[in-house]
């Protein structure tokens, strides 16, 4: 895998860039004021089919590509945690502590990182030192990632980060030589399956495990009903799958992609579940939701208005609840008997 620009540091140690905001410890900054009318990028349909907007993930497109906002990360960080399967914790505890070499701590990929989410939550749930490589393709949120990263390992051991500026789609065994384990948070659903196959193809010639999080699953349940709540699942799911994308078949075809190199595929629900304390987040999807199945389906413009105006407004009174349905996959690639 080709990458830009590496750097290697203690926690915390990454200087500010120039122009960009102050960073708190949460890691995330404030670039402008948001008014409540907009939709924060990242929430909905800001960049051209084939481009994600942390990770671009082929030759084509401009240099410098529409990246996600930090308000939209640090908005969904606290429902993404919820979310994850904690179920998948054991086997993978399991497999880490079996891995060769282990001894010296485990090596971390995180994929498409954005501002560390998936580190902040993943590390002190696992013993031992950990050394974490952050790969994104925007420089100004891998330098967030880097200074919110966590310090510590669940037993108190040290957790160290690196972060990588560059294209994930060119993965190969040989860009994770060393690795112990692969994560990505909200990736699968942008990928072809050409791009998953390449994926699941560089982890399991790695012999190393995958913890894939998020993934879309296509279906939303909002309470109450309304009765264009199917159509515009429907369109929104058509927008996911724009430009050979597999949006939200990207999780069975990389179960179908591991299990067919040897890997053992592990598959756990991670909803969304958005009530009175998620009212920001249940805004800000909705309008990106309902954005997206316009983009996708034109037609549907005069009675989404309608629709999000009054769930704009059911939301704001607490009256709305929302699950948006995600899965998660682990990956127990069969070990190569290499160190880790």
């Amino acid at each position: 895998m080709t990458s830009e620009t590496t750097t290697t540091a203690p926690v915390g140690a990454i200087p500010a860039q120039p122009g960009s905001t102050d960073v708190t410890d949460t890691g995330v900054g404030r670039e402008r004021e948001q008014t409540s009318s907009e939709v924060i990028p990242g929430a909905g349909p800001v960049v051209g089919p084939g481009e994600r907007a942390t990770v671009r993930l082929r030759e084509t497109g401009p240099e410098e590509p529409p990246r996600y906002a930090p308000e939209w990360l640090e908005l969904r960080e606290s429902a993404d945690a919820a979310a994850r399967a904690h179920d998948l914790l054991d086997p993978l505890r399991i497999r880490l502590a079996n891995l060769p070499g282990k001894a010296g701590g485990i090596v971390v990929h995180d994929l498409g990182c954005g501002t560390g989410s998936m580190g902040r939550w993943l590390a002190p749930r696992l013993d031992g030192p950990q050394h974490w490589i952050l790969h994104d393709r925007d420089p100004y949120l891998l330098h967030f990632a880097a200074v919110a990263s966590p310090r510590a390992a669940a037993d108190g051991s040290r957790v160290t980060v690196e972060t990588r500026r560059g294209d994930v789609a060119r993965l190969t065994p040989d860009a994770l030589v060393g690795a112990s384990l692969v994560t990505a948070s909200a990736l699968l659903d942008v990928l072809t399956r050409e791009e998953v196959d390449t994926l699941a193809a560089a982890c399991t010639g790695a012999g190393c495990p995958a913890l894939l999080t998020l993934s879309v699953a296509g279906r939303v349940e909002l309470t109450p009903a309304h009765p264009l709540d199917a159509e515009l699942t429907d369109a929104f799911n058509a927008h996911q799958r724009r430009g050979g994308l597999l949006g939200p078949d990207a999780v069975n075809a990389a179960c179908e992609a591991f299990a067919d190199r040897g890997a053992t595929v592990k598959l756990y629900p991670s909803a969304w579940r958005l009530g009175t304390d998620e009212k920001a987040l249940a805004e800000q999807w909705l309008r990106g939701w309902v954005g997206a199945a316009v983009e996708e389906r034109p037609e549907l413009a005069g009675r989404a208005e309608a629709y999000l105006a009054e769930r704009l407004a059911a939301n704001a009174a607490g009256e709305l609840r929302v699950v948006v349905h995600h899965s998660d996959l682990l990956a127990l690639a069969r070990p190569t008997g290499g160190t880790s």
